[in-house]
């Protein structure tokens, strides 16, 4: 079946055409990726980010290959600059150059992408491509400062439980698409582009979500408090270790669980098991007759370990879970020998952090399994994926934000917390030394966000989940070769009308004689700036 719409007739672009500098317009790119970032926490304005993608649209349409990259590029720029401005604080030449790679592959999909009429069909499977790539390469990946995260707290959110983030970006751009098409009065197009976000977030409002399996755990969040934008160099761990015990010893009611935060024990050169802190902190299981999952960094001949380990009431230690995705550049040096031999600062990380390779739980002496995130996990969709399908009932995010000035990164935490709790369909506590630390439902209402640099020990009864999500059952690999598809499909369609009008041309320029006079110049028919999809075969 054929589905026909009509586009404006106009001059086309010639894909060899020598692109004329604009300022204006590359101004205008830089401000629609403004509007993207203002869309990320912690500003959270998310309907800007779908004025901003219309915004790009205009500006690639009908542009040669060249200067779709470079509007594209400046468009990730401004996006990715404020949004990754958290990672100034961990490496300054590492944000440079992430960001200017980032907004890199964000041009390279647009040059790549057709832009003509099929643009706003490979377009957005284009960049969201681009952002999967983001996602896990180089180093794997730095998920930050995605539309997924701009689009936590929007309706655009609950098609989380059936493609995670990948699918929120893909649908975010489509929007986008769709808004510039009704920009340009292009109604068909413009319903034919809205009609998939809204159809999957509907869908996903009613898609599985897990349930409640009849069982709960009373947790109670451990966060210590103290000064934010300090490094553990110039912090005392003791120091921190002493807040968060006295944290702990405000509690007064009865409790099945008390959390701590990442790595807020530090034990030098021996075993946590042997430590001074081990025995404190069964101290306080025993007072409280509850386990205690703390956050210990330990040494180990070739580095450390970040761990979350469980204390039993009897003092023992009945289960342990190792960070698996490392921090590049905070908690492992990439390329140390290469970047060592040509002069790079490498002490900035002295010690890399030895990955762990179990799955992503940690069980109570009950035998309940929870799944855990560390950190910097939290970002990474798949580590909750592989907590949930381990048998976990309750996410876990036990991070460690204090060495970062503002709160960018502790927000964009926040956000990534209320996703994986509804990609997994399961509740997530997420506990931080200095903030934020909050309760995040299955539904995905955050609860009981607490304040940066307070002393705060928030406890809450929290269901227990099982059941699967899609989400959780098919992860996000078929959505990004979707997604690849359909950019592959558009420059097929492309190209083939680029060769229709090649042909169009030859005959022009060769007309029958036929005993008239040549036919004058005509209209082309290749549609006009940013004119609508037309006859897409379906």
């Amino acid at each position: 079946m054929a589905v026909h719409l009509r586009h404006r007739p106009g001059p086309s672009a010639s894909p060899s055409a020598s692109p004329r500098r604009d300022p204006a317009a590359g101004a205008a790119a830089f401000g629609a990726g403004a509007l993207v970032a203002l869309s990320l926490p912690p500003w959270g304005w998310w309907p800007l980010a779908f004025i901003g993608i219309a915004i790009l649209d205009r500006l690639v349409a009908d542009r040669p290959a060249r200067s779709r990259f470079a509007r594209t590029w400046l468009f990730g720029l401004a996006w990715l600059a404020p949004g990754m401005g958290w990672m100034w604080h961990l490496t300054a030449p590492g944000y440079i150059v992430a960001v200017a790679s980032y907004a890199g592959y964000l041009g390279l999909a647009a040059a790549i992408a057709p832009g003509g009429r099929w643009r706003r069909l490979a377009l957005p499977a284009a960049l969201t491509v681009a952002e999967a790539i983001r996602f896990v390469y180089p180093f794997g990946g730095v998920p930050l400062a995605s539309l997924g995260i701009s689009q936590a707290f929007s309706p655009m959110s609950q098609t989380a439980r059936l493609g995670g983030v990948i699918l929120i970006t893909w649908l975010t751009f489509m929007a986008g698409s769709a808004l510039a098409a009704a920009w340009q009065r292009s109604w068909r197009e413009a319903v034919l582009l809205a009609v998939v976000p809204l159809a999957l977030i509907a869908l996903g409002a009613v898609a599985p979500s897990g349930r409640d399996n009849g069982r709960s755990l009373t947790v109670a969040l451990v966060q210590g408090g103290g000064p934010q934008g300090t490094h553990a160099a110039d912090s005392d761990p003791q120091v921190v270790f002493e807040r968060h015990l006295a944290a702990t010893r405000l509690i007064d009611a009865p409790v099945d669980l008390v959390v701590w935060p990442e790595n807020v024990i530090d034990v030098d050169g021996i075993p946590f098991g042997e430590s001074a802190e081990r025995a404190q902190v069964a101290a306080e299981a025993a007072r409280l007759d509850a386990p205690i999952a703390v956050g210990v960094t330990e040494d180990v001949s070739d580095g450390f370990t970040n761990a979350q380990i469980v204390v039993a009431p009897d003092g023992a230690i009945t289960s342990r879970y190792d960070k698996v995705r490392r921090v590049p550049f905070g908690e492992y040096m990439p390329l140390r020998g290469l970047l060592k031999a040509v002069g790079a600062p490498t002490d900035l990380v002295p010690r890399d952090a030895l990955p762990g390779s179990e799955p992503a739980v940690i069980e109570l002496p009950s035998g309940e399994r929870l799944a855990v995130m560390i950190s910097w996990e939290v970002f990474f969709g798949g580590r909750a994926r592989d907590g949930v399908n381990h048998g976990g009932t309750l996410l876990l995010n036990p991070t460690n934000g204090s060495s970062y000035t503002g709160t960018i990164l502790q927000t964009q935490q926040v956000a990534s917390s209320r996703l994986r709790a509804l990609e997994t369909g399961r509740w997530e506590a997420q506990v931080a030394p200095t903030g934020f630390s909050a309760f995040v439902t299955a539904d995905g209402e955050v609860l009981d966000r607490t304040g940066i640099s307070e002393q705060a020990v928030p406890i809450r009864t929290v269901q227990l989940r099982d059941g699967r999500t899609i989400y959780s059952r098919l992860g996000e690999k078929p959505f990004v070769a979707a997604a690849a598809a359909v950019l592959v499909l558009g420059m097929v369609l492309a190209r083939r009308d680029s060769r229709r009008a090649g042909r169009r041309e030859d005959r022009r320029a060769d007309p029958p004689n036929t005993g008239q006079p040549p036919a004058g110049p005509s209209v082309s028919e290749e549609p006009a700036l940013g004119a609508d999809i037309a006859d897409m075969d379906t």
